[in-house]
């Protein structure tokens, strides 16, 4: 158990002292954002902090740092230091730095900020990465919530009748102004967010159930290689490639740059804890690997549940089970937005008239109720590939970006070697990869990082690449007036 305080310690400490840091080499500033210099009262609506803290962190977790922390679980407490330092050093610093470049660049979306500082190749492969993923998470997050509001109710309200009203939910949500509903109910739904992580934590500390201290040991019951299953296993509430594509919804609502370090790393500090509790919580409430692995094969909204009601009662479990529909529903609404939004910088559709909206929302939730019908084991194996490689390339464009105005870019550079190294050792990996062995994904993957490395110090450390003299490209500080700001290079 004291590992685990442990972890919740550095997590917080993490969060004043590397969070402050990451800050520092961003340099916000007082410039007016992008919510009042472009406001447009449908994406661009200026909220308070707290609301938009709340948001975000319902954006981001989902059923991710619950159901990926169960499942991380399983290899033993070893992944409270993937969930504690992968938070602080890469998925803190992540959602920080592409919240903070998109302010910085009118509200972009992270495919286009990918443009701009890797090249346009790979802003096409974003831009298709990041519908694509964004997809998955609807879908993934409308059978979740759908299965357990079916557990709460009579048997005639099944899973297929919550789904529908699940896809309803999310066409309005996509659709309506963001200050219209996500505004309004979100940061209820928050507050059920932390009291369910909060009474979760508090039963299984204080009741009688033993969490187990950290070990490097593989505790797999199926020696499943921690090395790099687990590091793409639990992917929200470590580093998510997902938050990338949340970030810029709220930094199209901010009107404060220095509250940047509140609202995106703390949210996914935040997002952190609720990860590291569930994970503590599933290998202490069925005293081991063994049987969280074997309660798993029931499915994983089965064992959040007998969680929430074995450990506890009444109102708090009621508390907790909401909390646990709203926050996978919440990330599915925005991932849609998301979605449209990506569309729309990509084509170049004006998102203020109403039939603009109608035309990318309608087509993206067909497509979201048709893949519902896939099995949502499959899709998620897919959506954990693609939302690390995702984050991969965020940070390596964000290392540029960091580069081009002389600030200290290795916040960025090293976890993206790592994640270069995660994401290409697994795909050679898995079963929905290439299947290879370990004697060879284990050395190609390490070749593959240091690849990526080598070919961002030899362009832009060295300054061998064609633009690696280019200053960033970004908004003008406009301080004194509301007037449209202007391109400027460089701070």
């Amino acid at each position: 158990m004291f590992s685990f305080f442990g972890c919740i310690a550095l997590l917080i400490g993490g969060f004043f002292l590397y969070g402050k840091f990451t800050s520092n080499v961003f340099g916000p500033d007082d410039r007016k954002t992008p919510a009042i210099t472009m406001e447009d009262g449908t994406d661009y609506v200026p909220m308070g902090n707290a609301r938009i803290f709340l948001i975000q962190l319902l954006n981001i977790a989902g059923l991710g740092p619950i159901f990926g922390a169960l499942a991380g679980a399983a290899w033993g407490p070893s992944v409270f230091l993937w969930i504690t330092f992968g938070t602080l050093l890469g998925g803190g610093v992540h959602d920080y730095m592409i919240g903070m470049m998109s302010m910085r660049h009118k509200g972009a979306s992270v495919s286009e900020l990918t443009g701009m500082y890797l090249g346009n190749g790979m802003k096409q492969v974003m831009r298709v990465f990041s519908v694509v993923l964004l997809v998955l998470v609807g879908v993934t997050f409308s059978t979740g919530p759908a299965n357990l509001l079916a557990m709460l109710t009579p048997t005639v309200l099944d899973a297929k009748f919550w789904l529908a009203v699940v896809l309803i939910y999310y066409f309005i949500a996509t659709f309506v102004p963001i200050d219209k509903v996500i505004g309004k109910i979100y940061p209820i739904f928050g507050i059920c967010l932390i009291v369910m992580a909060l009474g979760v934590g508090g039963a299984i500390v204080l009741g009688d159930y033993t969490i187990p201290e950290i070990t490097l040991q593989n505790l797999h019951p199926a020696k499943t290689p921690i090395w790099p299953t687990m590091f793409v296993s639990v992917a929200c509430g470590a580093i998510s490639g997902f938050h990338a594509t949340q970030s810029p919804l709220m930094a199209r609502c901010m009107t404060d740059e220095r509250k940047g370090r509140n609202i995106f790393y703390g949210a996914m500090v935040a997002e952190g804890i609720i990860a590291l509790i569930w994970a503590a919580a599933g290998v202490a409430f069925y005293n081991g690997t063994g049987g969280l692995s074997e309660a798993l094969k029931g499915g994983q909204a089965n064992v959040v549940y007998e969680i929430c009601f074995k450990t506890m009662g009444g109102v708090g479990a009621v508390i907790a089970m909401i909390g646990v529909i709203a926050c996978p529903i919440s990330s599915a609404d925005t991932a849609y937005r998301s979605a449209r939004l990506t569309l729309a910088d990509w084509f170049k559709i004006d998102q203020k008239p109403i039939k603009n909206r109608l035309a990318l929302t309608v087509p993206l939730l067909a497509v979201g109720a048709v893949l519902t019908q896939v099995d949502v084991q499959v899709v998620w194996r897919y959506f954990s590939w693609s939302n690390q490689t995702l984050a991969m390339i965020s940070l390596w464009a964000a290392s540029v970006y960091l580069f081009r105005r002389r600030r200290s870019y290795w916040i960025t550079a090293i976890p993206a070697t790592f994640m270069s190294a995660v994401c290409s050792t697994y795909i050679l990996m898995a079963s929905e990869g290439f299947r290879l062995s370990a004697a060879i994904s284990y050395p190609a993957g390490l070749v593959f990082a240091a690849a990526c490395l080598g070919t961002f110090v030899y362009t832009c450390v060295l300054k061998k690449g064609r633009n690696a003299e280019a200053a960033a490209v970004e908004e003008a500080p406009v301080r004194g007036s509301l007037e449209k700001p202007v391109p400027v290079s460089g701070d």
